[in-house]
């Protein structure tokens, strides 16, 4: 019970944070991921929020609820550097830091890549694929498959 009300307060938290493809702005991005290399795959549901250093550079805190035998949560935060492909087309390498109870609580990095596709005037598509090696070295390290939507302020 007390994950489930700290994820809730997390995500609700996550809602005011959030990027755009524009310096300072920030976007909200409801997500849901497929943590595979767990034994089985792990379905996660959460929210990301976005916030643009510059109209390259922006970081993304995250948040994910792990819907498997047994409740746990990811928190995450990555930092992405876009190109640009043309206005409404972004790819992106990210790379951060993550934590994780999948099994118990252990720490480690995000390696990855996504990109965004505008499809309406302050909504985008996204899509990411992220590598998460843990530092406890006895415990497998997580695929994530993403996907979701953001709204840009």
């Amino acid at each position: 019970m007390k994950k489930i009300i700290l994820t809730i307060a997390i995500m609700l938290c996550s809602a005011s944070i959030a990027s755009a493809q524009d310096a300072g702005k920030w976007a909200i991005a409801p997500k849901m991921s497929i943590y595979t290399n767990t034994g089985d795959a792990v379905i996660g549901l959460g929210a990301s929020g976005r916030y643009s250093i510059t109209d390259n550079w922006r970081i993304e805190p995250a948040i994910a609820a792990l819907l498997h035998n047994h409740c746990s949560i990811d928190v995450s935060c990555d930092a992405q550097y876009l190109f640009h492909i043309s206005d409404s087309w972004a790819v992106y390498p990210s790379v951060g830091l993550t934590g994780n109870d999948i099994g118990k609580w252990a720490f480690g990095m995000n390696i990855g890549a996504g990109c965004d596709f505008r499809v309406a005037n302050n909504w985008d598509l996204t899509a990411g694929l992220k590598w998460q090696p843990m530092f406890d070295d006895h415990r497998t390290n997580p695929v994530v498959i993403m996907i979701g939507g953001s709204y840009r302020f």
